[in-house]
């Protein structure tokens, strides 16, 4: 084997075919599928068979790629790195972020710390909170704002912020009369829900048990922001981060206090391994400053 026809066998799996596969790296159709062909001869048995005259992988091609995959993915960070190396030098943060604090917290937060530090680039990258815990772990990432349903194994996590819940309704909808929703008021109502995991919506359901209320689940996702939107769509009522939500309210949904009351909780996250420089720490403070500030409005 060597690292040619791997990044052939690679270019084909991800592609789908071996003209297209071909076509990404700039080589010819008959190169590609001698690599392969002569790769399979090395490993002893096939990647691939024709199906009704289409290239499909075996099992034991589809399990080798799982492998030849990671070898790929850190290939593609350690580009990334560079190329942030070549455009920032050592003056750079990078940060992680869950999604609902990505259009509110983080761009005050980075407009704060850019007026101090305007020569500092910021690297910024928005995931579910699972994966912005695995990239401070990994290093990667020197912060990251999480929800507080994350393992913290490896990393440190500190209360970062807490807002009070909200309830979005579409616009019309005859819940949208009344200035506090009430648990009682969602017994049977279609329901847009959150991750199972998500701690909000585990405390909402300890309250929905305890009232007798079963809300009709018609959908789930881990991201606020799609709850706004499906909300907008018409598709059900759901419970939302009034911080993600307040550009929606009033003009595609509607917003109203509930009672009783269940909040989102945000950890900071930091590797232990190592202390964040002073430029990291600064970016961090303006953070801290933002969540502060914004602590109180969300109550």
């Amino acid at each position: 084997m060597n690292a040619r026809q791997m990044e052939i066998f690679h270019s084909v799996m991800t592609s789908g075919t071996v003209s297209r596969g071909a076509e990404l790296l700039r080589i010819s159709q008959p190169s590609a599928s001698k690599a392969i062909m002569e790769l399979e001869r090395e490993l002893g048995f096939a990647l691939f068979e024709r199906v009704k005259g289409r290239l499909m992988p075996t099992a034991e091609g589809q399990l080798l790629h799982r492998e030849v995959e990671k070898s790929f993915v850190g290939m593609s960070r350690l580009k990334a790195a560079a190329a942030r190396i070549r455009d920032f030098g050592a003056g750079q943060v990078r940060f992680a972020c869950l999604s609902a604090h990505s259009t509110t917290v983080a761009p005050m937060a980075f407009a704060a710390f850019r007026a101090r530090h305007p020569d500092i680039a910021v690297t910024m990258q928005t995931h579910m909170s699972s994966v912005v815990r695995d990239l401070v772990f990994s290093g990667e990432f020197d912060f990251g704002l999480a929800a507080d349903e994350i393992d913290l194994t490896g990393v440190d996590g500190r209360p970062f912020l807490r807002t009070r819940a909200k309830i979005g309704l579409p616009l019309g909808h005859p819940l949208c009369a009344r200035e506090v929703i009430r648990i009682e008021d969602l017994d049977g109502a279609d329901f847009i829900a959150l991750a199972p995991e998500d701690t909000t919506r585990k405390e909402a359901e300890k309250l929905f048990a305890a009232s007798n209320v079963a809300p009709r689940v018609v959908f789930e996702t881990p991201f606020s922001s799609t709850v706004c939107a499906m909300i907008r769509a018409g598709v059900g009522v759901g419970i939302v981060n009034p911080m993600t939500a307040e550009i929606y309210n009033g003009r595609y949904i509607e917003l109203r206090r509930m009672e009783p009351a269940v909040h989102f909780r945000t950890l900071m996250l930091t590797s232990p391994r190592s202390r964040p420089s002073q430029i990291v720490q600064s970016c961090m403070d303006a953070f801290v400053t933002v969540a502060d500030t914004l602590g109180d409005a969300w109550k």
